[in-house]
């Protein structure tokens, strides 16, 4: 495979899991994986949150691509591009893990931004956490997030149609 291709599928392989991440938060952990995102909604002062477990199947995703682009775990079946999109995966987890866990949530170090696009993702990410549960909320996205103002009209229009609640200290 070619140095371009194998890159070409590394950053496919990126932007593809930012929209399996999207699909992944708004339909299973705010749906039937509730029970392990709901930590993630609450405070709490653990080190861990059962949340954490998602990164445990983003790790198994990227190690079964390996296996499936190894000749010596496949043998003479290996899919060599399969390798390219574990790389992607394991890409998007670093990635995942220094916005959201690092610069959000500021679990490995502290930095808030003034301004800029590391600025929108903390904001959109605080409006994903104004609501109270699974029901409703926006940004569900990790890496990409639409500007603050448009967030907070999806906010309103959901409170205003019974869709969703927000948490006290964000109501006005």
């Amino acid at each position: 495979m070619s140095p371009i291709a194998a890159i070409a599928i590394v950053i496919v392989t990126i932007l593809a899991m930012e929209c399996v991440a999207w699909v992944s938060h708004k339909y299973v952990m705010h749906g039937f994986g509730w029970g392990w995102h709901r930590d993630h909604h609450e405070r709490h002062d653990n080190v861990f949150e059962k949340n954490d477990l998602y990164a445990v199947v983003g790790a198994a995703m990227s190690i079964s691509m390996f296996m499936l682009g190894s000749p010596l775990v496949a043998g003479a079946a290996a899919w060599e591009p399969a390798t390219f999109i574990g790389i992607g995966i394991l890409g998007y987890g670093i990635l995942y893990t220094l916005a959201h866990d690092g610069l959000v949530h500021q679990r490995y170090f502290r930095w808030v931004p003034k301004s800029g696009y590391a600025k929108r993702l903390v904001q959109a990410h605080k409006l994903h956490h104004a609501t109270q549960s699974k029901e409703g909320g926006v940004s569900f996205g990790f890496l990409f997030a639409r500007s603050p103002e448009a967030l907070k009209a999806d906010l309103r229009r959901q409170v205003s149609e019974g869709r969703a609640r927000l948490r006290e200290s964000v109501q006005d």
